[in-house]
């Protein structure tokens, strides 16, 4: 689960020049949304406010480059997740609007200015997340924390969640982010198996689900986190039946939202979920035994991070045994 953010105010690519990958597949045409998606247009003046800043600390976000329904109002309480190492992916999943392609070196500055933006923002919790750097020996991790270290001097009464790429065939880089302590380490499973080979090629099911129990075995006290999309196609028996594998891996809290489709090259919208099918999601994740679920055709991965962190610590305090 964004736009580069730059001063040299240079003209946008166009939806070919950021997926010259899906350029050859015939148009899904994009169908429209139902009124429980719709969205306004942002307008409130602390928006701009938060734009400004990316801009001026050169910051790229994930808001912006996949087009987050949610900008409006999470940029309208200075809430941005930052997205590091560059504005282009290495993968070319279905379903993504980040662009695609060889990205440029790491900016050893830029952890400095994350945390800046984070103490100029007032975060008291921060979401970064990043493109996939297959390119990269340790797939970004150090840079992952070194972000984190920064963010803590600059910013020490902020929770920091981090939102990573799945290190396939990165050995040791998993270790490295754990070990710099984030709050919460969230990483989206996205859809069910049997859609991987469409929806997300570049990526193993299996190996995903391992590094998020790893991250338990490491480090038990820290949060962990995946999210998925629903209207791809894929049926409610397999919902229940990833949620029952990331319970496996004790994963504390699980996001549910619907696909939305960037541009017509990318994958179709099977179909909207109801409000409804949310709720009934909502409740059975609960049921299984996630300390949190936040399931609406709205929810991502970020959205009211802050909040939910909260209730993430309240809800496992509740869960631990009473004191003598």
């Amino acid at each position: 689960m964004t736009t580069r953010i730059e001063i040299d105010h240079r003209k946008p690519r166009t939806g070919a020049e950021r997926h010259p990958e899906k350029a050859h597949r015939p148009d899904n045409p994009i169908q429209r949304k139902p009124a429980w998606i719709r969205v306004k247009a942002p307008t409130h003046p602390v928006y701009h406010e938060t734009r400004t800043l990316m801009r001026e600390q050169k910051l790229v976000t994930v808001c912006e480059e996949a087009a987050c329904p949610n900008i409006g109002e999470c940029w309208s309480q200075r809430h941005a997740t930052m997205m590091i190492m560059g504005e282009t992916c290495t993968r070319a999943c279905s379903f993504c609007n980040v662009a695609t392609g060889i990205p440029r070196p790491l900016d050893a500055d830029e952890p400095r200015r994350v945390a800046e933006a984070v103490a100029a923002l007032g975060l008291r919790h921060v979401v970064v997340t990043s493109v996939d750097r297959d390119d990269l020996p340790d797939g970004g991790a150090e840079h992952f924390a070194r972000t984190i270290r920064a963010i803590r001097a600059t910013a020490p009464g902020t929770t920091i969640e981090v939102l990573t790429p799945d290190f396939l065939r990165k050995d040791g880089a998993l270790e490295v982010v754990v070990e710099a302590r984030p709050d919460v380490f969230n990483h989206n499973l996205e859809t069910v198996p049997a859609l991987y080979p469409t929806i997300r090629p570049g990526a193993r099911y299996y190996h995903s689900l391992r590094l998020l129990d790893r991250v338990k075995q490491l480090d038990p006290s820290v949060f962990t986190k995946s999210g998925l999309m629903v209207g791809l196609g894929e049926k409610r028996i397999e919902v229940l039946q990833v949620m029952d594998d990331l319970r496996s891996a004790d994963v504390d809290f699980l996001t549910i939202g619907q696909y939305l489709q960037p541009t017509v090259k990318h994958a179709a919208v099977d179909r909207f979920v109801t409000p409804e099918e949310f709720e009934d999601y909502a409740k059975a994740a609960r049921g299984k035994g996630f300390l949190l679920v936040s399931a609406t055709p709205l929810t991502r991965s970020s959205y009211h991070a802050d909040r939910d962190f909260a209730a993430l610590r309240a809800a496992r305090e509740a869960r631990l045994p009473a004191r003598a």
